[in-house]
């Protein structure tokens, strides 16, 4: 096991109706800017238990940030932020909100351009505006994590950047709020937090057990729930597992100590950012193709994969690692989601566009051993093309 340290702040307020009690956990004298995205949070009440939670204070709300939180979008809630002069931010919404108020969390206060919290990948952000979280939609573990995801539509970029200071300070997570959602959200949120706990994990041995086994855990409930999250049975004791199962999955303890991949991710970026896929659908594209090109380098926790998550026992090694990386194509594509390029309409002509944008981000050595060039990712896209 790799020397870490280990941090997490973030406070969980975990059950139904718990959003009654945030107003306890904000400074007294705290100017609030309530963040959120579409008509869903009006729609489901979420925003009204939000604004009767802080009746008596003064808070402004900045609607609209999208699916994929746009650069603009966010930097006018920043100069809102500022001529408002609101000292704490609430995000209520999914990831794509959470990590959006994380970087007008980090913009605020930052002196220079704005843009370079991206481009530097967070290592220029020395401070950020406390903020807590009220999380809508299961997925992505940005409500107990210290990272986020940024779009760029004129640049065709989705930039990641990590810092510290943008931990949330808390994050209330009612099962409930779950109900409401759409099949293909809560289809997506699953595949999201399998692939999350699958890049910190199919890697190379680091003798980490409980990382390992705990890891192990969160793939096997995955798998045992999403057959009843997909079908939208409004069962709370389902909903609670998926929810705390999707912020495990990313909150840093599994990935603490070992090898950690993220092509995928970065990978499925570039895809979302040219042609609008869904976070999580690219990353069913481009995993079980990475897991083929990268076989030999990923062989022992291929096979303790196929041994503790699918429970393949027979066969040789190559056999058990083929049927482990089928099963995991046909979890994906029972959730409804395509592994496969052809679904989205893409050919050649998408990875040309894809492997131009990896090396014009830097994106040249991925992988937990850095080996994955841009030729390796050309032929893991090349692998997706086929049917």
């Amino acid at each position: 096991m790799n020397h870490f340290d280990f941090y997490n702040p973030t406070r969980i307020l975990f059950g139904e109706n718990r959003t009654a009690s945030i107003d306890e956990h904000i400074p007294g004298d705290a100017r609030v800017m309530v963040l959120y995205g579409g008509e869903s949070a009006r729609r489901t009440g979420t925003l009204d238990e939000v604004r009767q939670a802080l009746e008596g204070r003064p808070a402004v709300e900045f609607g609209g940030i999208e699916a994929n939180p746009q650069f603009e979008t966010l930097m006018r809630a920043v100069e809102t932020a500022r001529a408002e002069r609101v000292d704490f931010l609430l995000a209520v919404g999914g990831g794509s909100v959470i990590d959006g108020t994380k970087f007008v969390a980090a913009a605020i206060p930052f002196e220079g351009d704005p843009w370079s919290i991206l481009t530097e990948h967070g290592a220029n952000v020395h401070s950020a505006m406390p903020f807590g979280t009220v999380l809508t939609l299961p997925a992505t573990g940005s409500e107990m994590n210290h990272g986020a995801v940024v779009t760029r539509a004129a640049l065709h970029a989705k930039l990641a950047f990590m810092s510290p200071h943008v931990f949330p300070q808390f994050s209330v997570l009612d099962p409930t709020k779950t109900y409401t959602l759409p099949q293909r959200q809560l289809s997506n949120g699953v595949a999201d937090a399998f692939v999350h706990i699958v890049e910190q994990y199919l890697t190379r041995p680091a003798g980490a057990m409980v990382q390992d086994r705990f890891a192990e855990g969160l793939l096997q409930t995955l798998v045992e729930l999403a057959p009843q999250v997909k079908e939208g049975e409004n069962d709370y004791t389902v909903r609670a597992n998926f929810m705390w199962t999707t912020t495990w999955a990313l909150n840093g303890m599994i990935g603490a100590g070992v090898p950690q991949d993220w092509a995928t991710h970065m990978i499925g970026h570039e895809l979302t950012a040219l042609y609008g896929i869904d976070h999580a659908r690219t990353l069913a594209v481009v995993l079980p193709s990475l897991l083929r090109e990268q076989r030999a380098a990923k062989a022992e926790k291929l096979l303790q994969f196929a041994e503790r998550v699918w429970h393949i026992n027979e066969g040789d090694a190559d056999a058990r690692i083929d049927e482990a990386i089928v099963k995991t194509e046909a979890f994906f594509e029972g959730l409804g989601l395509s592994t496969h390029l052809g679904a989205y309409d893409l050919g050649e002509e998408a990875i040309d566009a894809v492997v131009e944008q990896l090396e014009a981000h830097g994106m040249t050595s991925l992988g937990e051993q850095q080996d994955i060039t841009p030729a390796v990712s050309r032929r893991i896209l090349q692998r997706s093309l086929k049917a």
